[in-house]
């Protein structure tokens, strides 16, 4: 085979295996929410709150369709090519939009972001690639070489690994702090003297920094058992009051077994409590699962990546168990569970 008839149908079946990622997630995404209320795992990948609920709906239903159909059986039909090239140029724009966007709010200073791209950049070269690619007339009706099933199956499947590590670097390094009622410290190790694991004492110490800025006059910490009789709670407390936060404003749920227990302890604090706007600290692999539960639960909070004194040793076991965990959350209106 030709060198360059060689690259183009890699490039062709690439482009297959992302609109097989896209439109099954997508399609996944739309399915949860007939099932779960506030399931919304689509905003992940692109938001299109300008349009109206019903419009961005049918939007991506139909793109999903498209995608999938461009990625299992190519078309040959000029009008089923023009529709699939118009939904990912549409779908392209908006991630464009969503782009634009990120970018003018760190610019306000809005936000703040260790890895100042969003995941929108990562999604817009995708839909391009697809759209050039979908243009083309199939040209293998009656099936198609292993080779070109192999790196279709083999993007999907770096899809699936690489979609939640970008959200973990892109989203979960991205600082949304701002004025709030409250602040969620999600516990992690204390050892069997009472001391606190370098995480927990990151995430207490970026609390206790928010709260001396003035951003929220309360903080809840949230954990579990140490390893010894000294509970993670505890242990949270003693670091922020060392840090000079009042013990008037401190609050513990010592059943925060897991980051769902956590959840629902603190927003049924919040609903006694009234408190509305939410700033949750944690490590930015596990934010996003944070985001995705809140939201799950019917409610939005602004995530904060905790400080980091220095790398975690864990943090490539830690990482890799948080890529099973999003993915747990994904299915979890179909029976899923997520570990802490």
């Amino acid at each position: 085979m030709p060198y360059f008839t060689f690259l183009r149908d890699t490039t062709h079946s690439v482009s297959r295996g992302l609109a097989a990622f896209l439109g099954g997630f997508t399609l996944l995404n739309l399915l949860g929410e007939t099932v779960a209320r506030h399931f919304a795992g689509n905003f992940w990948w692109i938001d299109l709150r300008p349009l109206p609920a019903m419009a961005a709906q049918v939007l991506l239903l139909v793109s999903a369709i498209f995608m999938l159909a461009f990625a299992f059986r190519p078309a040959a039909s000029f009008w089923r090519r023009l529709c699939t090239t118009g939904a990912a140029a549409l779908l392209g724009l908006f991630a464009a939009w969503n782009a634009i966007g990120f970018f003018a709010m760190l610019s306000r200073g809005q936000i703040h972001s260790g890895f100042p791209l969003p995941l929108s950049l990562i999604v817009l070269p995708a839909l391009a690639m697809i759209l050039r690619n979908a243009l083309r007339p199939a040209t293998a009706p009656n099936g198609e070489p292993m080779l070109r099933r192999a790196v279709i199956a083999g993007v999907v499947l770096s899809c699936c690994i690489g979609f939640p590590l970008a959200q973990m670097v892109c989203f979960g390094q991205t600082d949304y702090r701002r004025p709030a009622d409250a602040i969620v410290v999600f516990g992690a190790r204390a050892y069997a003297d009472g001391s606190a694991s370098q995480a927990l004492s990151d995430r207490v110490q970026t609390a206790c920094d928010l709260f001396h800025q003035g951003l929220a006059d309360k903080i809840i910490f949230s954990g579990g058992p140490g390893d010894g009789s000294v509970h993670e709670t505890q242990a949270m407390r003693r670091l922020a009051l060392q840090a000079g936060v009042p013990d008037s404003a401190i609050y513990c749920d010592t059943q925060g077994l897991n980051t769902d227990a956590t959840v629902r302890n603190t927003i049924r604090f919040f609903r006694q409590s009234g408190v509305r706007r939410v700033l949750a600290v944690s490590h930015a692999y596990h934010l996003p699962r944070v985001k995705m539960a809140y939201r799950q639960q019917g409610w939005d909070v602004y995530t904060v990546p905790a400080h980091e004194t220095r790398t975690l040793s864990r943090m490539p076991f830690l990482i890799a168990r948080e890529v099973a965990a999003l993915w747990a959350y994904y299915f979890r209106p179909f029976g899923g569970t997520a570990t802490r």
